[in-house]
């Protein structure tokens, strides 16, 4: 199959190197020349712009950083393509871009997917991410044999824009558990509670969760995590805070309460200002008191 990839950066990059090693012939392409650099040093053939990379593709994925940005790359390379060519936009953006890029490839004669993923850097890098998958039953189909390369589990969520509503709440859900986790663990730290026997107990009753057993921010506790690799993000920070912002930009546009979704919006800003890019989510455990207070 051959296949486009715009966007190389720390998710593209891999994602588009494993599918390169099973075999598709994939041509990739990122503003970023030295981003592209990294991935042509992992196999992925470099076009020299967009437009020569979607020529003749079977299928055109994109990972990028915003809705606005998606758009206008559709807008740029819709009529490119070949008629009935899968348009797979793997970026997290907001439901109603999603939407938008959805009935803009459908206007142009091509499959449309939103395919937003979890797993971060580590789960791209060893094809082991979750797909979360809005689009048409055709589309989904045509895509299926790429998911399994990039990722371990691709869920067919529902029509156009379902696959980043699932992202979304998934993301609110996974920052409320990362702050009731680091609540936790920095209590038992009051209590002099020893907090390998903390993870122990959490782990394996009523509180066992995926910040937790898998996750966990506390260093040399649970599996490895950034908490050991000095909160070196898996999952950056800012990305969590982008998630959520997006969360409490569609519980606005529903009418939906999160009042925990939206407190953990505020925590995570206020951590990223005074951390910036390169810290994972899971470090919030480290500033939490200070957070809350301020």
């Amino acid at each position: 199959m051959k296949i486009a990839f715009i966007g190389l950066g720390n998710m593209g990059g891999p994602m588009a190197a494993n599918l390169s090693t099973a075999g598709h012939e994939v041509l990739g392409f990122d503003l970023n020349q030295e981003i592209a650099q990294k991935a042509a040093a992992k196999g992925v053939q470099l076009a020299h712009s967009a437009e020569g990379a979607v020529e003749g593709a079977d299928v055109v994925i994109s990972m990028l950083p915003n809705g606005n940005i998606v758009l206008s790359v559709y807008k740029q390379l819709l009529g490119l393509a070949n008629k009935g060519t899968v348009f797979l936009d793997c970026s997290t953006i907001d439901v109603k871009s999603a939407e938008e890029a959805h009935a803009m490839a459908k206007e142009a004669g091509m499959l449309s997917l939103d395919a937003p993923v979890s797993g971060g850097v580590g789960g791209a890098e060893a094809g082991t991410l979750t797909f979360m998958v809005g689009g048409s039953d055709d589309a989904y189909g045509k895509a299926k044999p790429l998911f399994d390369i990039m990722g371990q589990k691709a869920v067919h969520c529902g029509a156009g824009g379902a696959g980043q509503a699932a992202k979304i709440c998934n993301n609110m859900l996974l920052a409320i558990s990362m702050i009731g986790t680091a609540e936790a663990f920095n209590l038992a730290d009051k209590l002099n509670l020893d907090k390998s026997a903390l993870f122990d107990v959490i782990s394996t009753s009523s509180g066992s969760c995926w910040s937790v057993n898998t996750y966990c921010p506390v260093p040399g506790v649970g599996p490895e995590s950034p908490a050991d690799r000095d909160y070196k993000p898996g999952f950056d920070a800012s990305l969590m805070l982008k998630d959520l912002k997006l969360s409490q930009d569609a519980a606005s546009q529903t009418d939906s309460a999160t009042p925990l979704g939206a407190h953990a919006t505020s925590l995570y800003e206020k951590y990223v200002e005074k951390h910036g890019v390169g810290h994972d989510f899971s470090g919030i455990i480290n500033d939490l008191d200070a957070l809350d207070k301020s």
